[in-house]
C-alpha cells in the first residue's frame, strides 16, 4: 500500500474559501483508479492509503451540494506520493456548486508531474494563485478573451494532433501521458475547444451564458428529427439510402454519444461534458465525420457568426484533413476518464 497526501487549494475569496457539502477526490493513474475519498470537513488536506496507482493522470473532486453554502471555488489540488516523493499539480480555478459557473458538482482534473527542482515554498505559492490555464478547459464565453485568430487556431491543432501521432509511433515505454495529449494544456480538447469557441454566439441571453455544449445539445435534437424523418421516408418508399454519402451514420452516433454522456455524467458541468465528448468521438473516429453533418445543420448558422470555423466550407475541410490523421490509431481512454460512460 502507498501513502498518498492531497492537499485541496481553495480559492481565497472568502465566498469560494470552504464549502459546507460533502467533498470527495478520486485518483486516477497509469496502473489503477481509487473510489471516491471523503474529505474531511473544513479541512483541505488527507491522506490515504492506497495500492499503487502509478503514474497519476487524473483527479476528479465534486462534492453533493448540500448544506447552507455549498458552492466552492478550487484552485488547483496537489497530491504527493509519499513514497517515491513525486508530487503532481491537477489546475481548477472552476467553482463547483449549482446555479454557478456551468453548474457542477464534479471536475475531471488532468494533472502534471511537478519537477524535481521545483521548491515546496514555490510550488505552494503558484497554487495560491488563480488559475489562467484552466483544466479541463475554461468556460465557452471566456475563451474569446484570448483573442486568437484563426492561424493561431489552426496551428494549435495541428500541433496537437501531431503530438498525437508521434505518441504512437514512439515505443510504448517512452509514451508518456495520453491523456495528457487529449486533456492537458493546448491537448486536443483545448484546441477543438478554440475551434468551436471561434465565431461562437455565446452572448447571454435571459441572463444564461451559452456553452458549447449548449450547441451540441441543440445539434442533437435536430439530428434526431432528421433521422425519423429519414426512418418515416424509408418505411413509406421501401428505399434505404446510403447513410455514408449523406453523414446518416454519424449523425446517429451523435445523437447517441451525446445522450449517454448526458445521462451517466449528470454532476459533471457542460465543459466536462465537451472534454468528454471530444475524447470519445476521437476514440470512435467521428471527429472528421461529424464536420460536415454539423456545418450543414441550420442550428450552426443560428449559433455561429459567419467567420466561425464551422461555417467556412475551407475551414471545415482543412480540419476533416488534420482531424483524419487519428483515425489511424487506436486511443485506448482511461477508465478515469470514461467512469460510468464505458
Amino acid at each position: 500500500m502507498v501513502p498518498y497526501r492531497v492537499v485541496i487549494f481553495p480559492s481565497r475569496k472568502l465566498s469560494g474559501a470552504s464549502t459546507s457539502s460533502n467533498a470527495w477526490v478520486s485518483l486516477g493513474g497509469t496502473l489503477g483508479q481509487t473510489s471516491n475519498i471523503p474529505v474531511p470537513r473544513n479541512q483541505v488536506e488527507l491522506v490515504f492509503q492506497h495500492k499503487n496507482l502509478g503514474l497519476l493522470t487524473t483527479l476528479r473532486i465534486g462534492h453533493d451540494n448540500t448544506g447552507m453554502s455549498p458552492k466552492w471555488m478550487v484552485e488547483h489540488v496537489l497530491v504527493r506520493n509519499e513514497v517515491t516523493g513525486h508530487t503532481w499539480k491537477f489546475p481548477c480555478g472552476r467553482w463547483l456548486g449549482r446555479g454557478i459557473d456551468d453548474g457542477s458538482l464534479e471536475r475531471i482534473l488532468v494533472g502534471e508531474l511537478v519537477p524535481s527542482h521545483i521548491t515546496s515554498d514555490d510550488l505552494v505559492e503558484s497554487c495560491r494563485t488563480p488559475v489562467r490555464c484552466r483544466s479541463p478547459n475554461m468556460p465557452g464565453p471566456r475563451r474569446s478573451d484570448l483573442k486568437l485568430t484563426i492561424p493561431d487556431i489552426q496551428q494549435h491543432l495541428g500541433d496537437s494532433v501531431n503530438n498525437l501521432v508521434k505518441y504512437f509511433y514512439k515505443p510504448e515505454k517512452e509514451r508518456g501521458s495520453l491523456t495528457l495529449l487529449l486533456c492537458g494544456d493546448f491537448g486536443l480538447v483545448c484546441c477543438l475547444e478554440q475551434v468551436f469557441s471561434y465565431g461562437f454566439k455565446s452572448t447571454r441571453f435571459f441572463g444564461k451564458n451559452l456553452y458549447l455544449w449548449d450547441y451540441f445539445e441543440r445539434v442533437q435534437q435536430h439530428f434526431e428529427v432528421l433521422l425519423r424523418e429519414e426512418a418515416e421516408r424509408e418505411q413509406l418508399t421501401g428505399i434505404t439510402r446510403d447513410g455514408r454519402d449523406h453523414g446518416l451514420n454519424s449523425m446517429a452516433e451523435l445523437v447517441g454519444l451525446v445522450s449517454r454522456i448526458n445521462a451517466s455524467s449528470s454532476h459533471l458541468g457542460k465543459d466536462d461534458k465537451f472534454q468528454l465528448f471530444v475524447c470519445l468521438a476521437a476514440r470512435a473516429r467521428l471527429l472528421p465525420r461529424i464536420l460536415l453533418p454539423l456545418q450543414r445543420s441550420p442550428v450552426t448558422s443560428h449559433m455561429y457568426d459567419e467567420s466561425s470555423f464551422l461555417r467556412d466550407p475551407q475551414l471545415v475541410r482543412d480540419l476533416i484533413n488534420v482531424l483524419s490523421a487519428l483515425n489511424d490509431f487506436e486511443i485506448v481512454l482511461e477508465s478515469s476518464l470514461t467512469r460510468g460512460i464505458d
